[in-house]
């Protein structure tokens, strides 16, 4: 099993900007991918951004050139830089692992953007 520690979510106001931190039990070499997801009231879960293991990035069309995916291997951590915040990317932010075939999900930071 792979336990998932999220931190840095809080209220910002738009343009402004955030870390996200995801911290994993495992180390983070042996987990294929880890990523991050947004739910809004409402809405389903969707991917933002996910980094695997040989570092290869990928993000939602949404946050290209906004949010950036990095991951601390010494820390066994993956964090999510997000700038020029906007209203509409108020959600629970959470942080999943890919191990052994197997999805792991963190507990969930909430992110408000608003004035």
């Amino acid at each position: 099993q792979v336990q998932l520690v999220e931190s840095g979510g809080g209220l910002v106001q738009p343009g402004g900007s955030l870390r996200l931190s995801c911290a994993a039990s495992e180390n983070i070499f042996s987990i294929y991918a880890m990523g991050w997801y947004r739910q809004a009231p409402g809405k389903q879960r969707d991917l933002v951004a996910q980094i695997t293991s040989d570092g290869s990035t990928k993000y939602a069309d949404s946050v290209k050139g906004r949010f950036t995916i990095s991951r601390e291997n010494a820390k066994n951590t993956v964090s999510l830089q997000m700038n020029s915040l906007k209203p509409e990317d108020t959600a629970v932010y959470y942080c999943k692992a890919l191990f052994r075939g197997y999805n792991y999900w963190g507990q969930g930071t909430q992110v408000t953007v608003s004035s």
